[in-house]
């Protein structure tokens, strides 16, 4: 059974508790092209910090995932964002992000964005690209042998992308 959770923008207070989400993903290596060894300031100000917003998605005082929104690209692009989602290990499988991306389209919508831009889903990453295609994404783009996987070496990634024409998001 999905947890009750709710979304809602990132605060301050809440750098603790997502800093091992943040930290597990990075460090893992198969989805963020990230330096594994960051910072943990590092890691917190630039999901957090340098994005236009960030949000958590918590259930009983616990977060269990989180996501940012940041403008793509300056001038010409910047009607176009990109988004970037976190769920914690134990909390897979239960909706969040697809709750999650949901509400970033809302949002996206609300801070006046018309598109959303995926800019390097690795093809390794076959629930995320699955999720994705669900929630209306196309690929537009493949690049080859983009990604340095720590397992599988040198694999594709997508560029992938949605026109928020609907003013919903989904």
């Amino acid at each position: 059974m999905s947890p009750q959770f709710e979304i809602r923008s990132a605060r301050a207070e809440d750098a603790e508790a997502l800093w091992p989400i943040l930290r597990d993903v990075i460090r893992a290596g198969d989805t963020y092209a990230v330096d594994p060894g960051i910072t943990r300031d590092r890691a917190l100000e630039l999901w957090m910090d340098v994005p236009r917003a960030c949000y958590v998605a918590e259930a009983e005082g616990r977060i269990l995932g989180t996501y940012y929104i940041k403008t793509n690209h300056a001038g010409g692009g910047s009607h176009v964002c990109n988004c970037g989602y976190m769920v914690a290990p134990d909390a897979r499988g239960q909706g969040i992000a697809r709750a999650m991306c949901a509400h970033s389209q809302g949002e996206a919508v609300k801070l006046g964005y018309l598109a959303m831009q995926f800019n390097l889903v690795v093809e390794t990453n076959t629930g995320a690209i699955g999720l994705w295609e669900k929630m209306g994404f196309e690929t537009v783009g493949r690049l080859p042998k983009a990604f340095n996987h720590p397992e599988q070496g040198l694999v594709d990634a997508r560029v992938m992308y949605k026109w928020l024409s609907d003013g919903q998001g989904g």
